[in-house]
């Protein structure tokens, strides 16, 4: 079985991926090397916020696996950046060892793969 990238390595790419699209794109807070968990803040630059969790293990496939993929959740969406905030801080609370991404697209766009988009 394909082992899945690092957390510090898929951080690198997506940071690189999301500037080289003019998608400004920041590292929040660093988490576990190995295999943090990643979440990501969407600020759609009009006051509100998305917040992308990642999916739960059930929703991978073998092809997924296969391919050493990291699939993605809506957590939060359209929201105030303070009620982004108490999610992680209560994350924090939970796993302290998780990474926090943020891009900026007023469109919301994000680059995840969503775990319900592979229905």
């Amino acid at each position: 079985m394909p082992m899945r990238i690092t957390s510090d390595l898929w951080v690198a790419a997506y940071l690189r991926t999301r500037n080289a699209k003019h998608k400004p794109s920041v590292l929040m807070r660093r988490g576990a090397s190995e295999a943090g968990a990643i979440f990501l803040r969407v600020d759609r630059l009009d006051g509100t916020f998305d917040l992308y969790q990642p999916a739960s293990q059930f929703a991978y496939r073998d092809e997924h696996i296969a391919r050493g993929e990291r699939l993605f959740e809506p957590c939060l969406q359209g929201v105030n950046v303070f009620d982004v905030m108490d999610k992680i801080e209560a994350e924090e609370k939970f796993d302290s060892d998780f990474w926090l991404l943020e891009t900026e697209c007023p469109e919301g766009s994000h680059d995840l793969i969503l775990a319900d988009e592979m229905d």
